[in-house]
Formats: C-alpha cells, sequence, structure tokens
C-alpha cells in the first residue's frame, strides 16, 4: 500500500468513528432484559425500554372498597378467569373520580396472588407511553405468565392521534393482543375523547357521523365497560365504618359522621378518595398507624 494511502486511511478513522458514534446515538434504545419472575408488578419505562419491578404495590385491601360492589364483582370474575387461561375482556373503567377505579384494578390482582404468587402479573404503562405499546407487547408476547396490562387515567386530546395506535393494539393491528396480555384502563371519560372535541368532528367533517365513529370505535375495543358514579351519603359512611372498623379506630358512630360531613364540605366533594383521605386525618390525630 502506498504512503499517500495509508496517510488517507489513517485521517479517515477518526471521522468514520465519530461517524459510528452518531448513528449509535440515533438508533433506538434495545429493550433491557427483566427477570419477569421477580416481581408480581411492573412499571413499564419507554425511554429504555425497561420493567421496573415493584416489589411492594400501593393498594388497599379488596374488601375495604364500599359502594362499588357490582363492578368489583364483575371485574373481579373477569381477572378470575384471564389468571385462568380462559377467555376475558379488556375492561374500561369510567366515571366519577375518587370512586375507587385504579383502587380496584390494583386490589383484585393482590387478591388473585395473595392466593397464589405468581399467577398474574400487573404491568402499568403510563398514558404518555401509549405509542410504545408494540415494544412492549413484544416483551410479553412469548413469556408464560398472564399480564394485566393497566393504564391509569387514559384519555385523548385534540391533535393526539396515539390513539389509533391504541386501537391497533388492542384488537386491529395483524398481531392484535397477544393471548397472554388483557388491557384494563381507567378513565373520566366514557370514551375517551374530551365532548368538545367530538363535538368539533360534527361540526368540520365532510361526514360528520363517520367522523364520530372513529373517535367512539377506540372504547369498543373495550368489551367490558364498568361505570362508576358519585356515591351516597349512606355508601360514604359505609366507606369510613369499613375503615374505622379495619384499623380499630375508636371513635362514635354519631362523631365519626358529624366529622366526616364536615370534612366532604371542606373537600367539595362526597367519594371513596375523600373518604380515605379523612381517615388518614383521623388516624393520625388519635396516634394510630395504618401502615
Amino acid at each position: 500500500m502506498s504512503a499517500s494511502k495509508i496517510e488517507n486511511a489513517t485521517e479517515l478513522a477518526p471521522l468514520l468513528g465519530r461517524i459510528a458514534d452518531a448513528l449509535d446515538r440515533l438508533s433506538p434504545p434495545r429493550d433491557k432484559v427483566v427477570d419477569l419472575d421477580g416481581a408480581d408488578a411492573f412499571v413499564w419505562h419507554s425511554d429504555d425500554g425497561h420493567l421496573e419491578p415493584i416489589l411492594a404495590v400501593s393498594r388497599i385491601d379488596l374488601h375495604l372498597l364500599q359502594g362499588i360492589q357490582s363492578q368489583s364483582d364483575t371485574l373481579y370474575e373477569n381477572t378470575r378467569r384471564f389468571a385462568n387461561r380462559l377467555p376475558a375482556n379488556n375492561a374500561l373503567l369510567w366515571g366519577a373520580r375518587g370512586m375507587g377505579k385504579s383502587s380496584l384494578v390494583k386490589a383484585i390482582h393482590g387478591s388473585i396472588v395473595e392466593a397464589e404468587p405468581g399467577r398474574l402479573k400487573l404491568v402499568e404503562i403510563h398514558r404518555e407511553d401509549i405509542p410504545s405499546l408494540p415494544r412492549l407487547l413484544k416483551l410479553l408476547r412469548h413469556g408464560d405468565h398472564r399480564y394485566v396490562l393497566f393504564c391509569d387515567d387514559l384519555s385523548f386530546d385534540n391533535d393526539d392521534a396515539s390513539y389509533k395506535s391504541l386501537k391497533a393494539v388492542l384488537e386491529g393491528g395483524i398481531e392484535g393482543r397477544p393471548g397472554n396480555v388483557i388491557f384494563y384502563a381507567t378513565s373520566n371519560r366514557r370514551h375517551l375523547m374530551p365532548r368538545d372535541m367530538m363535538e368539533n368532528e360534527r361540526s368540520t367533517a365532510i361526514n360528520p357521523s363517520e367522523a364520530v365513529e372513529e373517535k367512539v370505535s377506540l372504547s369498543d375495543r373495550f368489551g367490558l365497560w364498568l361505570g362508576f358514579h358519585n356515591c351516597s351519603q349512606d355508601e360514604y359512611f359505609a366507606m369510613l365504618s369499613g375503615y374505622c372498623k379495619h384499623y380499630t379506630l375508636d371513635i362514635s358512630e354519631n362523631e365519626l359522621r358529624a366529622q366526616a360531613i364536615e370534612w366532604s364540605m371542606t373537600r367539595g366533594a362526597r367519594n371513596g378518595r375523600v373518604a380515605w383521605q379523612f381517615i388518614q386525618d383521623l388516624a393520625g390525630r388519635m396516634g394510630v398507624r395504618i401502615d
């Protein structure tokens, strides 16, 4: 090889190295391998394709969830069938805020794995990571475990097209949803879209009915719809009584009701979340731990 060629090769080597480094930075990150036997719950991080094991899930016992018995029974049966490798539906839990939608999903999972650890995995995916669903399903598809894929507070706003990828993943794509994965979502919106977004589609589309159908068809991918509505005062008191009994909070019924009514009035709401916040305040004032 001539001296000039050797000199050119020497000069090109650093440039080629920088080009290779730049291409590595531009390429998508490789999904990390995780031991799915190491925990019963995980959180999906799309930035590095990582499933983070959650050893202690933040949840309350299933029997403490009051005022939603019908929804609880239906979702538990659907989840039990899925865990037993029987047909089951994707589920959309929609309705009033603070009425235990996400708590119910976590409580049912906890009840099942308490009886049989490792039987069912709960994988939480954040709303902003929905476009990465195909990558996540690729990791879960070929495993032996059963997975409840859970997205809390799922909704879509104007100019947000990621709902189309969710539609394809749930049922419409070539691969579709893996048989060992089921999708549970909670939302304040029955159709996952704000009303003004759907009305705007009606007013601007050439064919208004077809435009709205495109939006509404996402919720149709959920075979199970469970509605959660504001609780009555009796249901509110039932929640509080159940907590007091479970955590042995020594307070008279009359005093409990008087304090609970005042608490709900200052919050401007009466629901399961407000009841739990009151119990935390009450236990703190009484010096009782509720771990």
